[in-house]
């Protein structure tokens, strides 16, 4: 997968560029997602959920139970690691599971599960640039985050 670097300048436009990622995804893939609150990286998992099948309106941000399913052609895992401390906490929730399963994973605050990261994961960085732009990064078989 090639990597991207370009600048959304809405919603739609950042939920389109999600999709066109997500096309190229396979069940095992693990996305981490970085950016700050409210930078847009639950509208890029809208597109990539989108383009596996699933309604763009039943995406939501899990921040406050860890992990959200959606059944699509692929099953799309999304996980929000926001609220947890350690490993140790994404352990014990047993959504480290996800990682690397039967379908695409995405994972937002990766840093909280770093050790549990392939060497495949690919990088989405989305930099809130003021208004409706975001720059958005993807960089394919990280390790570090």
């Amino acid at each position: 997968m090639k990597s991207f670097a370009g600048t959304s300048h809405s919603v739609d436009e950042t939920m389109r560029i999600g999709r066109t990622f997500g096309e190229q995804l396979v069940a095992g893939d693990v996305v981490a997602m970085i950016g700050d609150l409210g930078a847009g990286k639950t509208h890029f998992v809208k597109g990539i959920a989108s383009a596996h099948g699933v309604d763009p309106d039943t995406v939501s941000s899990p921040t406050f139970t860890i992990a959200h399913e959606y059944s699509g052609r692929i099953p799309v895992y999304h996980l929000d690691l926001y609220r947890l401390e350690d490993t140790s906490e994404l352990l014990r929730s047993g959504a480290d599971e996800y990682i690397g399963g039967d379908g695409i994973c995405l994972i937002e605050w990766p840093e909280k599960a770093e050790s549990l990261l392939p060497q495949s994961t690919f990088l989405v960085r989305i930099i809130h640039g003021g208004d409706d732009t975001r720059d958005i990064s993807i960089h394919p078989a990280i390790r570090d985050v």
